[in-house]
């Protein structure tokens, strides 16, 4: 079943928004590192939102995050985190306050190349579900990764140490 398109009937959408449950219940750690959980603020309504993405890269010593936008451009966090950069982000355990920016294209290819070497049934499941054809080679998956109606990948950086507790979003 193809997910080129975000899910829109209520059942789907419950469906998709379960993992970020799992957090608010203090579940983050049981999601593992292959996940991250994003707070951003809405564009318009200045409302914090969040979501659950897949995580394609990380530095454990700076704590720094990639995540891929696997509906592109017009995925609602993308573009809420152009308008804002300033972000609220979890790994497992780690909670950090950072900056989300979306990598120039030669990089983003590169990521989502060394994701797929790592993860290779992972990154085809999902690029092929978005409806990207990859061969299984490094070079087509970094063509999707740098294409400007590819995939984007996003890094979130920690703008400070990680923390045990989120801070309050109107903090900010």
């Amino acid at each position: 079943m193809p997910m080129s398109r975000p899910p829109t009937t209520p059942m789907r959408r419950a469906l998709f928004r379960a993992p970020i449950w799992i957090y608010r219940l203090g579940l983050g750690p049981l999601m593992g590192r292959r996940f991250v959980l994003l707070t951003h603020r809405g564009r318009t309504s200045g409302t914090a939102r969040q979501a659950v993405l897949e995580v394609v890269g990380a530095n454990e010593s700076t704590g720094t995050v990639l995540v891929a936008s696997g509906y592109g451009r017009r995925s609602q966090w993308y573009r809420n985190i152009l308008a804002e950069p300033r972000v609220l982000f979890q790994l497992g355990a780690h909670r950090h306050r950072g900056r989300a920016a979306p990598l120039p294209p030669e990089e983003a290819g590169q990521a989502l190349a060394h994701y797929a070497q790592r993860h290779p049934a992972a990154a085809w499941t999902l690029l092929g579900a978005l409806g990207f054809e990859v061969d299984g080679s490094a070079e087509s998956f970094a063509r999707v990764g740098a294409d400007p109606d590819g995939v984007p990948i996003v890094r979130l950086a920690p703008t400070d140490p990680p923390r045990s507790d989120f801070p309050d979003l109107s903090e900010r």
